[in-house]
């Protein structure tokens, strides 16, 4: 397993675009910007996202508290979130 301390933000922004193709394989990820909202873009309900989640902290080795799941909206959201999770970027 690969840990995000050792990642760069293009290698997060992979790790979560692989963990949402996952959960939304036939969502149409062309039209996510990294400002968009993630879950209205690619119409992730609130399970779907939990789901994302739990995979995403699986693969970069943290854990997402529930307080914290406003805070990830966006792409660019949610690699700043996980870089500073895993110990900074």
């Amino acid at each position: 397993m690969t840990t995000a301390t050792a990642m760069n933000k293009t290698e997060i922004r992979g790790v979560l675009l692989e963990a949402l193709a996952m959960i939304a394989p036939e969502a149409d990820f062309a039209r996510l910007t990294p400002d968009a909202n993630v879950r209205e873009t690619l119409d992730i309900d609130s399970f779907d996202f939990l789901n994302f989640l739990i995979e995403v902290d699986k693969i970069l080795g943290v854990e997402t508290p529930e307080a914290d799941y406003g805070k990830l909206n966006s792409l660019d959201e949610m690699v700043a979130y996980f870089g500073v999770r895993a110990g900074g970027l």
